[in-house]
């Protein structure tokens, strides 16, 4: 079973560029995944994308944590209503150093030949000059191809509109992914779906400037079957860190999961194979009051994130 295969049985596939699928099953890829530094914790709804690398890595893929310390300055518009409140330099920073911890209990550092790297967009779009950005990046973009981009439409056909500063965010992610190709061999960007065209527009760039083939692959937006968000309950977030969110409720967040959505779960953020979930799922329909699945869930994700 290829990578592709995998995030396909697990449903984990939203969408892929042409020839990626061909490209996993037939290369060893660096790809790369970024992660924005809002919180002083990653939170349950990072968990999607941070199994993808993990999986990745585990096919013997060469993964990227890319922390948006550069890109965090600015704030990405896809899937927001509305502007978001911009962080000084040093809260983003701060948050940045805390990832690292909480990404080792997934991804492995040391191994080689394809240990994981953690890299900060920081190290080079705060060294940017303006006038270069415009003239190396913002060239090969026209105002129609941004403006045909699915997070700018939202946002214009509301009230408060978008400004230049999160409209030229999709530039940057693309010149992020233009750097990573050039200084790391990355030939391959994941994200949510939300990210489609910020992963797209990278793609292009890569292949008017280096004359390449760079791919994206997006997973689904995780959700829950009663409508509510995922990874969201009455007390709030539910973080990785223990500080935030102990451990015994990181395990009952898990342990409560629908009927409806535990078998989603158990494929997107476990380890288990297929037999194994399926028999799990064939004791949600036979004996849903011993909630067996849930208990594996919880059991699986707690022992993973808090050892």
């Amino acid at each position: 079973m290829t990578l592709f295969e995998e995030f396909e049985w697990r449903g984990m596939l939203y969408d892929a560029t042409d020839g990626a699928r061909e490209a996993l099953a037939r290369d060893k890829v660096t790809a790369y995944i970024g992660f924005d530094p809002t919180a002083s914790s990653l939170h349950v709804g990072s968990l999607l994308p941070i199994m993808a690398l993990a999986r990745l890595q585990k096919f013997g893929h060469s993964p990227i944590a890319l922390v948006g310390g550069g890109t965090g300055m600015i704030g990405d518009p896809s899937g927001k209503s509305a502007e978001r409140s911009l962080m000084s330099i040093e809260e983003i920073d701060a948050n940045a150093r805390g990832m690292r911890a909480q990404l080792e209990r997934f991804l492995d550092f040391t191994a080689a030949p394809n240990a994981a790297r953690m890299i900060n967009n920081a190290d080079w779009l705060r060294k940017v000059g303006l006038l270069e950005f415009l003239r190396d990046t913002g060239k090969h973009f026209t105002v129609n191809y941004m403006l045909a981009k699915e997070s700018v439409k939202r946002r214009l056909g509301g009230d408060e509109g978008i400004s230049f500063t999160e409209f030229s965010y999709l530039l940057l992610q693309a010149h992020d992914y233009l750097h990573l190709h050039r200084t790391a061999g990355c030939t391959l960007q994941m994200g949510g779906s939300d990210q489609w065209g910020n992963i797209v527009a990278g793609c292009d760039l890569i292949r008017k400037v280096e004359g390449a083939k760079a791919h994206g692959v997006v997973l689904p937006l995780v959700t829950t079957s009663a409508g509510t968000k995922f990874g969201k309950t009455e007390a709030g977030t539910v973080w990785l860190d223990p500080q935030r969110t102990s451990p015994f409720k990181f395990y009952q967040f898990w342990l409560n999961a629908d009927d409806r959505d535990v078998i989603k779960y158990l494929k997107f953020f476990t380890w288990l194979d297929r037999a194994t979930i399926d028999a799990l799922e064939q004791t949600v329909t036979d004996a849903p009051e011993k909630r067996e699945a849930q208990r594996t869930l919880a059991r699986e994700m707690t022992t993973m994130v808090h050892g």
